[in-house]
């Protein structure tokens, strides 16, 4: 039986502020982030099954992903629940804007982490997740494997 890894990739627009930063980046801005998920697993041998030769269905993996991920955090401000910006989020949440508040610096590094939990969550028994990288910019990502994280 062959092990297969498979991708999906998704892309969502995400602001948030670096509690503490000493860069550019403590200010409150955006990315537009793209995610590829892989997990692994067998393909399906039973010719009765209607998902025969499929891993696990691209549409199955596309619904988790986006309730978790994209619904969550598309067009969301995401900021530490210990950020002095509290205020501001408040004040955003008030006018209707959508905010998320994370026990952790929303970094791309921290993000992946929270996106890997969330995910592994929602998998089926018999798949796993394989690795995650979150891309936040042209040239800067960060990646999350299983192998290092057992």
């Amino acid at each position: 039986m062959s092990t297969i890894r498979i991708t999906k990739q998704f892309s969502f627009e995400t602001g948030h502020a670096l509690y503490g930063y000493d860069g550019k980046c403590r200010n409150v801005h955006g990315h537009s982030y793209k995610l590829s998920v892989t997990v692994i697993g067998s393909p399906i041998t039973d010719p009765n099954n209607v998902k025969l030769g499929m891993v696990i269905d691209f549409g199955d993996l596309k619904k988790i992903v986006k309730e978790e991920i994209v619904d969550q955090f598309d067009h969301a401000t995401v900021f530490n629940q210990n950020t002095p910006h509290k205020e501001l989020a408040e004040e955003l949440s008030n006018r209707g804007h959508h905010v998320i508040l994370v026990d952790y610096q929303p970094t791309s590094e921290n993000m992946v982490v929270d996106f890997a939990i969330k995910i592994q969550k929602r998998l089926p028994s018999h798949i796993k997740l394989f690795s995650l990288r979150l891309q936040e910019t042209e040239s800067s990502y960060a990646e999350w494997y299983a192998s290092d994280n057992s």
